[in-house]
């Protein structure tokens, strides 16, 4: 393509099924210090960021995002993480994309836990181990207008989707509570049976519409971005230090 493209991607979407729309460099999650470590290795023009770590290591920092942006890298972000972190830093550049990072950017206060789901380690593929709430939401809310249960169902079930932590949030586990809480009769019935081809995938579907825009004809950057002015702070300092990034605090052009 005349760029190089670096994908950070993990629970939202397969490798293989994004390789379906976007040729690119795809890697794991991203955590604190590899936008960095990716901009050092690889120089890309563009970095997606789509899914992060969350508890099991630090996240990826805000300030990581800018400096990639300083070096005239366009950074995007939906899905997951990218959604999150795209919402935060519109105003300084990066481009979010999708649904729920329009969510998040209208919704000041949303958890960032919604978008969160537990995952296998990288070396399995960091495949997901369960649901998010935000999908979860949206096929309840598909739910109540297929006519498949109430609305006093759906917010009821919403409440207990919300008290699940994301480590094990599924629908599986949803139903299984709903039914411990004597909620078993018609409706569920019905919401179990339709849920096997009912579930709303926003942040798969949100991951698929920006690699596909990135992919094609119209969209176009043959070059990189114009950097731009980056404050060095003591805290990111201490970041690059610590994952040995020495050379990047000792260049004055970050001043």
């Amino acid at each position: 393509m005349g760029y190089k493209i670096v994908v950070f991607l993990g629970p939202t979407l397969s490798v293989a099924v994004a390789r379906q729309h976007l040729d690119a460099m795809y890697l794991t999650p991203a955590g604190n210090g590899d936008i960095v470590k990716a901009v050092i290795d690889h120089a890309p023009s563009v970095i997606v960021l789509i899914d992060g770590v969350f508890a099991q290591s630090p996240a990826v920092r805000h300030k990581e995002i800018l400096w990639a942006m300083s070096r005239g890298v366009r950074v995007y972000g939906a899905s997951s993480m990218g959604a999150v972190r795209a919402a935060e830093l519109a105003a300084y550049g990066m481009c979010g994309y999708g649904m729920v990072f329009r969510w998040y950017r209208r919704t000041p206060l949303a958890d960032d836990a919604d978008v969160a789901v537990a995952m296998a380690p990288a070396q399995l593929g960091s495949f997901p181990l369960g649901d998010a709430l935000i999908d979860i939401r949206l096929t309840l809310k598909r739910a109540v207008l297929d006519r498949i249960i109430e609305r006093k169902l759906q917010v009821t079930l919403e409440q207990l989707a919300r008290s699940i932590h994301y480590t094990e949030r599924s629908f599986k586990k949803l139903i299984s509570i709903a039914v411990e809480h004597g909620l078993s009769g018609p409706e569920l019935l019905a919401l179990d049976h339709w849920l096997q081809g009912g579930k709303r995938k926003q942040k798969e579907a949100d991951a698929i519409g920006l690699l596909t825009l990135l992919s094609s004809k119209s969209f176009e950057m043959k070059t990189r971005a114009e950097p731009s002015f980056f404050e060095l702070t003591e805290a990111f300092a201490c970041d690059m230090e610590y994952y040995n990034f020495t050379e990047i605090i000792s260049n004055s052009d970050l001043y």
